[in-house]
């Protein structure tokens, strides 16, 4: 049998032990998975509660049963849920009952969800919106998910591919039937009217749409400079706990530490990293070389100075270079003075442009800093809130619409095949970006618009 054919089984809900754990049947033998642990076959959706017993008449557990028949479920299969108490022995002795049963294995991960997408229970972006859904961290990223699993991108990308194919039977119609009386002899100009607009939106929706698919990723925030600055005390008062040993001594912070943060719904990854300097300690050259790593590679980077001390400028220079010398393609660079309450001064006030005043011990001037990042984060993402593009494949695909929509355009006049042919190339960049390529698309919407064949 095709593993497409069997039935699959897994625990949908959390890690046990638990108060509850759901496990999950879909194929063509979850009803008599069903039958053969609970008795018969519950209504469909509806709860029910029903004594599980394994095939030798053993009682597994009191537990809740749903069924759902396909193709109305989550996966267009039949559907089968037991919701058990979530205890490990409860679990194995469900798991083995249902391992017994013929034609079942388990799970591997993600089938459910590809089930749903073979079965057109949702298109390949709506997939991953529910990937993203269940990996957020942050409400930002929540609601981003969310936006994408209610079809945000899918809707648009579908109406955009039957557009493209709308106009691309009007010009192949040109082409094969240009000799019959039933086929307009104008199809060229409704045709490059759509072309054009289509590519117009595809390419305003790519210009606005700034960094809103590293909103899944989050920004990545190094805190750099000189040993004994202060930075593993920054980053214990971002992070609100002591994550890094704070010392007098120099070099005390050897290793990359990282530290995740929720900045107004914004990820934030902040990373500590080991005082650039020249040293001869060996563990301490390797903890300078990760540190320059990770502030070239950062989307911000803090460079912490003492008080009104100097700023040095080849260390400068260093954080916007990469690695083989060449200049950095990554992100900004902040001076933030530490230790001002040393000088007498007082906390918060941004000097210039890029530019702070900070005490990381006594925390004046953090909450201005935390301001600063916040917005830094909302201008880096952009418009995440209404963003289309939430994952770099599908920026991608979207982006050899749009060029080939913009070839198509260019290539009108020198002929009607290859304009036919970018415009082929644009509806699958579409058809991949959502799962969903058919070659019979093009020749479906001919017959249909033109009542051609006799």
């Amino acid at each position: 049998m095709h593993p497409r054919d069997q039935t699959i089984f897994a625990l949908s809900s959390g890690r046990p032990p638990s108060a509850i754990a759901v496990v999950r049947v879909s194929g063509p033998q979850a009803g008599a998975a069903l039958m053969a642990l609970a008795g018969k076959l519950p209504e469909p959706r509806l709860a029910s509660r029903r004594q599980l017993s394994d095939a030798e008449g053993g009682p597994i557990d009191d537990a809740v049963v749903l069924w759902f028949p396909g193709p109305a479920s989550a996966t267009g299969e039949d559907v089968a849920e037991f919701h058990v108490h979530g205890g490990r022995a409860v679990l194995a002795a469900l798991v083995g009952a249902i391992s017994n049963i013929p034609n079942m294995r388990a799970a591997e991960p993600g089938e459910f969800t590809r089930r749903a997408f073979e079965n057109g229970k949702l298109d390949l972006t709506e997939a991953e919106g529910l990937d993203d859904l269940i990996h957020a961290d942050t409400d930002r990223q929540r609601r981003q998910a969310l936006r994408q699993l209610q079809g945000l991108l899918g809707n648009r990308a579908r109406g955009w591919r039957e557009r493209i194919i709308e106009a691309s039977a009007l010009i192949e119609a040109g082409i094969d039937f240009s000799d019959e009386g039933d086929v307009p002899a104008e199809l060229m100009a409704p045709a490059v009217k759509a072309i054009k607009a289509l590519h117009d939106e595809i390419t305003e929706v790519l210009a606005a749409q700034g960094h809103s698919e590293r909103l899944r990723d989050g920004l990545v925030v190094a805190i750099a400079g000189k040993p004994n600055v202060g930075k593993s005390t920054l980053i214990n008062q971002l992070a609100r706990r002591e994550v890094a040993i704070v010392s007098p001594y120099a070099g005390t912070t050897r290793d990359v530490i990282e530290v995740q943060l929720d900045l107004d719904g914004y990820p934030v990854t902040v990373i500590d990293t080991a005082g650039i300097r020249e040293t001869d300690d060996p563990v301490e050259q390797e903890g300078v070389r990760r540190a320059r790593a990770r502030a070239e590679d950062a989307d911000l980077v803090l460079w912490l100075v003492e008080g009104s001390r100097t700023v040095d400028p080849d260390a400068m220079r260093s954080l916007r270079k990469s690695a083989d010398g060449s200049d950095r393609s990554g992100g900004s660079v902040w001076i933030v003075r530490n230790k001002i309450d040393l000088d007498g001064a007082g906390g918060g006030e941004v000097t210039r442009h890029g530019e702070f005043g900070i005490s990381a011990s006594r925390g004046d001037g953090i909450p201005e800093l935390v301001e600063a990042l916040v917005k830094f984060a909302a201008d880096f993402f952009g418009t995440s809130e209404g963003a289309l593009v939430t994952r770099a494949r599908q920026r991608d695909l979207l982006r050899r619409a749009s060029e080939s929509l913009g070839r198509s355009l260019e290539l009108v006049e020198d002929g009607e095949e290859l304009a036919a042919e970018e415009l082929r190339a644009a509806a699958y960049a579409l058809g991949r970006l959502l799962g969903r390529v058919d070659v019979e698309d093009v020749l479906g919407a001919i017959f249909q618009k033109f009542c051609i064949g006799k």
